[in-house]
Parts: C-alpha cells; structure tokens; sequence
C-alpha cells in the first residue's frame, strides 16, 4: 500500500446531451488519510463524481487533482497506482476465479506480458483474506452471489494497493456483519477513502466528512454531526426524520419517520 494521496475535485462539472449538466461545479476535498463521504438522493450525482475520480468519465469543466497533479495529465497506468475504484457495475470475470479476477489488482504495477511474481500472488492471497473472502478463491466468479462479487471486488481493489480507494455503494448486497467489517477495513487503511453511499447511519459512523449532493451540486459538507440535520433530509431527501447523537458510538443517528405519524397522534 502507498503513501495516502490527497484528492481535490476543483469545480468539476459533467455534461450530456443537449447540456445537461450530472455535475455542476462540484469542489470537493479529502485530505490524506481520511474517508469522505458523499450522500444525497437518487440521481444527484454521485456515481458520475466517483467515475470522474478513478477515470472512466473525464469532467466537461474543472479538474480532478491527487497529490497536485492533474489526474488528466497521468498515463492511465499511472493514474491506476494510484486510486482503485470499486464500482456499482462489476461486469467483469466471466470464465475467471475470484482469484483471477483479484488478481486485475496487480495489472497496474506488471508490463503487458509479464506474469505474476510470488509478491504478487502473496498480495492477492492477502487481500481476498483482508477483504474476508479467501474461501472464495477458486470458484467461479459468475457463480458467486451479489454479496460474494462485492468482496472479490474489493480484494481486487486492495491488491492494487492504491493510495485513494473510491467505492460506489459499496455495502449493496452486503449481509449487516459485512457492511461493518468492510467499511470498517476501509477506515483503517493507509489509504485516502472515497465512499458513496446511500445509508446515512453508516456514513454518519465511518466517514470523517460527508459532501451532499442534490441535483449535481453540493449542497452541504462538513462533519457527520454537522450536515446530517433533520432539515436538510427533509430538503434534500423529502423525508421527515429525527437525528440524534447515539449515546454509545456517539455519532448522528438518522430515524425515519413515516408519513403522517404526527397527525396520526394528534
């Protein structure tokens, strides 16, 4: 594992057809070392951000720095020692173990026909253990369920060894015991984390600072405690809720309200 990059989202924004804009003028910042999160409804932009991060998208306007250095400017190799991304739509690995698929994770650190060292077969092993799928190692990928290509996925991310880890919705089907444990793996990296999310008491717990988004543009940022508020969910989601400090984790804790339960108490 590298040294923990700073990332610097400076006013980026993503176009489409006819104009219209997924991202409209997003800054954003993580400091090395700390996992930042970024929340907000359904279409708000937060999938398009992570793509523009780790490269599949490259913004219409503004830039993605790491370290400084404009993330264009690097050689896609280059660029992949450095941020490894966990995507939502992990089509890959028809026909290949989850080893082999983990095994992608050391592709940026290998000229195109070289194999794999015993450092690299070592740091596989490592990180489908770390990523608590070690069992998995030798059945197919395509047979794995929804939660099982997560960790693969993931352990190929941890076998780049990256010095920014950008997750999208990473905990999607993911039982309770290994939402914890993965976010949990994630925090405790000497690795810059980048999480998207859609559970806020998850995000509350592990995130160091949290960026909403809402219609491609922030709309808050700061500490967990700060921008989860029960007037921003209900601008931004259009729920009502109550947030409170939880008296153990001491962290904001976000409980749904169901429409029309004050009137139904009156």
């Amino acid at each position: 594992m590298t040294r923990a990059c700073a990332l610097h989202a400076e006013e980026v924004s993503y176009e489409v057809e006819r104009g219209r804009a997924l991202l409209d003028k997003v800054t954003l910042e993580a400091r090395p070392g700390e996992t930042v999160g970024v929340v907000g409804p359904n279409g708000s932009g937060k999938t398009t951000l992570l793509r523009c991060v780790y490269g599949t998208l490259r913004p219409t306007r503004g830039r993605i720095l790491l370290d400084g250095d404009d993330a264009a400017a690097l050689h896609a190799k280059a660029r992949a020692r450095k941020v490894a991304a966990v995507p939502q739509d992990g089509g890959v690995g028809f026909g290949l173990t989850a080893r082999q698929v983990a095994a992608m994770g050391r592709s940026p650190h290998k000229r195109f026909w070289e194999g794999d060292t015993a450092r690299d077969t070592a740091r596989v092993a490592e990180a489908l253990e770390r990523a608590g799928a070690a069992a998995l190692a030798t059945r197919p990928f395509e047979s794995l369920s929804g939660g099982e290509r997560q960790r693969v996925l993931v352990a190929r991310a941890l076998a780049q060894g990256p010095a920014l880890l950008a997750l999208d919705e990473p905990t999607n089907h993911l039982d309770v015991r290994y939402q914890w444990e993965l976010l949990t793996l994630v925090r405790d990296l000497p690795a810059t984390g980048l999480l998207a999310l859609h559970d806020l008491n998850l995000a509350a717990y592990f995130c160091d600072r949290l960026y909403v988004l809402d219609a491609g543009r922030v709309v808050a940022s700061g500490p967990p405690g700060e921008v989860l508020t029960e007037e921003l969910l209900a601008r931004v989601y259009a729920v009502r809720a109550e947030v409170r400090v939880h008296p153990r984790t001491g962290a904001p804790t976000v409980v749904y309200l169901p429409p029309g339960l004050e009137d139904a108490r009156r």
